[in-house]
């Protein structure tokens, strides 16, 4: 039986993460609200759990889940490095709406799907998770949807599409924003825009300079 904690109220914010992290210790699956839209969580770590989200939203493994972290330092622990480009992204960026692919770090022991030796993160601009991820360490987090819906903007629309498939529902009222966060590749010699989003290319080419896209290089001013 699924649990749902109304976040804007002190108590059971505390509970609601709280049990949360006891969720997520059992391979269990939680919703959580982000600066995007809400995702749907699992233990980065448990092969089973990642295995038991891509089953919640009807997914493949060819579609890798990201990871999202609480720290900078838990980034670096995760990828063999960020790149030339990535520190400068962070610094501009983090917390917020930018997803970072980079070579995972080989070390690690973990399954996200597919991901073919890299890992997608990202640190949202939430309280309430960066709450949460501070206390579980990393978690691999997708859109809280069923593969093919619309992302769900309010606990209430995740609970509709994954229902007893979650054990926590995390609500802090409705998403300020539905835009997704931008994905940029620094894997590739220049970095490459995979999806645009809440960061325009214009913001990514100030900081950077050059961002390849489908149409090829593109450089700032």
């Amino acid at each position: 039986m699924s649990r749902r904690y109304d976040c804007m109220d002190a108590e059971q914010r505390a509970t609601g993460l709280i049990e949360a992290a006891s969720a997520f210790q059992r391979g269990e699956l939680v919703v959580l609200p982000t600066d995007t839209v809400y995702g749907v969580g699992a233990d980065a770590f448990t092969p089973a759990a990642v295995t038991a989200l891509l089953a919640a939203k009807g997914r493949g493994r060819d579609m890798p889940v990201p990871v999202l972290v609480g720290t900078v330092r838990a980034a670096n622990a995760l990828v063999e490095n960020l790149g030339p480009y990535g520190q400068d992204l962070v610094d501009a960026f983090w917390p917020g709406p930018l997803t970072l692919i980079c070579r995972a770090n080989r070390s690690l022991s973990w399954d996200l799907g597919d991901a073919k030796g890299t890992v997608a993160i990202r640190m949202p601009l939430h309280a309430v998770a960066l709450d949460l991820l501070k206390e579980t360490g990393p978690l691999a987090v997708s859109s809280a949807n069923r593969s093919g819906s619309p992302p769900a903007t309010t606990a209430a629309d995740a609970e509709k599409q994954l229902g007893d498939s979650v054990s926590v529902y995390l609500d802090a009222g409705p998403c300020e924003s539905d835009i997704p966060s931008t994905i940029l590749d620094l894997t590739t010699a220049v970095p490459r825009l995979l999806r645009r989003g809440a960061i325009s290319v214009e913001k990514l080419r100030g900081v950077i300079g050059y961002v390849a896209t489908d149409t090829g290089p593109e450089a700032g001013n």
